[in-house]
Formats: C-alpha cells, sequence, structure tokens
C-alpha cells in the first residue's frame, strides 16, 4: 500500500499556501492547503483556452472550490468529494486545503505552464 502525506510529498510554496505533490502508479496526487483566497486563473493562462484540460476527482477538507467553466460553474465544500471535467478553471476561499487525484500523464503539461505562469508572477 502507498500512502501520501504532507509529509512524504514534494511540497512547493506558492504564495498564497502550500501545494504537496506525489506520483504513485501513474497518478499525482495533490494536496493543496491555502492560506489565502486563489484565483487560479493566471495560472492557467497558455493552456487550450486558458483553461485546464484534465479531469480530476478529490475532496475538500475544509473551506471551498469553485471550478469555473465556459457554460456553468461548479462549487464544492468541505466534505464534498467530487469529478471535475476539463475545461475548468479552480478559485478557492482563503483557508482551503483539498485533495486531487489526476493521471499523472495528463497534469504534467499542465504542470509545466503554472510552474512557468508561477515564475513569471514571483519575478514580476
Amino acid at each position: 500500500m502507498t500512502k501520501v502525506s504532507k509529509a512524504s510529498a514534494e511540497k512547493t510554496d506558492i504564495g498564497a499556501g502550500d501545494v504537496y505533490e506525489q506520483v504513485v502508479d501513474g497518478y499525482e496526487i495533490t494536496i493543496l492547503d491555502l492560506r489565502e483566497e486563489t484565483d487560479m486563473a493566471p495560472l492557467l493562462r497558455g493552456l487550450p483556452g486558458d483553461l485546464c484540460p484534465c479531469e480530476h476527482w478529490g475532496y475538500i477538507v475544509r473551506g471551498r472550490v469553485t471550478f469555473t467553466f465556459a457554460d456553468h460553474v461548479e462549487v464544492f465544500d468541505a466534505g464534498d468529494a467530487f469529478r471535475v471535467l476539463p475545461g475548468h478553471s479552480p478559485s478557492t476561499v482563503a483557508g482551503t486545503e483539498w485533495v486531487l487525484f489526476t493521471p499523472a500523464d495528463q497534469m504534467a503539461p499542465v504542470n509545466e505552464v503554472i510552474e512557468r505562469n508561477l515564475a513569471a508572477m514571483q519575478s514580476a
């Protein structure tokens, strides 16, 4: 059995909070512990339609996550497990902690764009 925790995963401070990531059996498991309100749209610039092209499954530990699509919005609160389809941009309220499960091969190119956008924002 493989276990992923904040202690075992790779940690990245993104300014608004901490992101912990680990790939297990072809899935990227991500724990996002966000101190501040976040709008992740700027991090997705450069992806098709500037939206995340991945399907995710997840769980909201605390707080609220809003996924904005071109034609609708989906909102999940603490205690909600979810599946979200491609073509979204997430945002959160301050103090949100959530867990994502995403096929690693789909997430890898998205992570490259996010890292590039994050670096540009931090150097500005």
